[in-house]
């Protein structure tokens, strides 16, 4: 992917995106973060079709992939588990982003997430077949999807979504000087069932096979 991905139009929009981000970054800097953006987009792939090997340290059979978490995050997690409330998630595209559904699997809380269908229906129901017994129940996106999910979340279940993606239906926001539109949905969910929202993230090691993962203070 290193090799290949420079040759997509993607490349391109990238590097204007990271010079919009970060100025101060010499071009030799860009490049490289370029490179570990289609490393990490390759290591993705690959992983998807192991996310049955990931465990979350401390919970659940152990396996040689941990996820580990620093203090904080645990004892955020437990204050949350112990409430017996259910919460909003959110997480971005970073590392691997299907990690933090399948860690809220593990960790032994009942979950949903929100999930774009890819357009092709075989595919759509491979994805399904692979991801529902290790996140929970899948929400597909659409006109119901928010009805659904605040169901669901007033029945108990954590409910979690990706919040980082333009939408051309969202609200209008400055994100690195430039106007793009954000999804209000989880802030829409808030509002209509006063459950507290929480950021969760995951971060690839150095070694590029292992990740850390963090829950944010409400």
């Amino acid at each position: 992917m290193r090799k290949a991905g420079p040759l997509f139009k993607e490349h391109r929009i990238g590097r204007e995106n990271l010079r919009a981000a970060f100025p101060e970054k010499s071009n030799a800097e860009i490049e490289e973060i370029l490179a570990g953006v289609w490393d990490n987009l390759g290591r993705i792939a690959i992983e998807f079709a192991h996310l049955d090997e990931f465990c979350v340290e401390g919970f659940g059979t152990p396996t040689p992939d941990v996820i580990t978490y620093p203090a904080v995050s645990k004892e955020r997690y437990e204050r949350i588990k112990s409430s017996g409330k259910p919460t909003l998630g959110f997480a971005a595209h970073l590392a691997n982003w299907e990690v933090p559904g399948v860690g809220a699997k593990l960790l032994g809380v009942k979950s949903a997430v929100l999930y774009r269908r890819p357009n092709i229906g075989a595919i759509s129901d491979v994805i399904i077949k692979l991801r529902e017994p290790l996140m929970g129940e899948l929400i597909p996106t659409g006109l119901d999807a928010p009805v659904k999910l605040a169901r669901l979340a007033q029945s108990g279940v954590h409910v979690g979504m990706l919040a980082d993606q333009h939408y051309t239906k969202g609200v209008e926001v400055t994100f690195f000087g430039r106007k793009c539109k954000a999804n209000p949905l989880i802030a829409m969910l808030a509002r209509q069932t006063e459950i507290p929202i929480h950021g969760m993230r995951v971060v690839r090691n150095p070694d590029g096979n292992s990740f850390w993962g963090e829950v944010s203070e409400r």
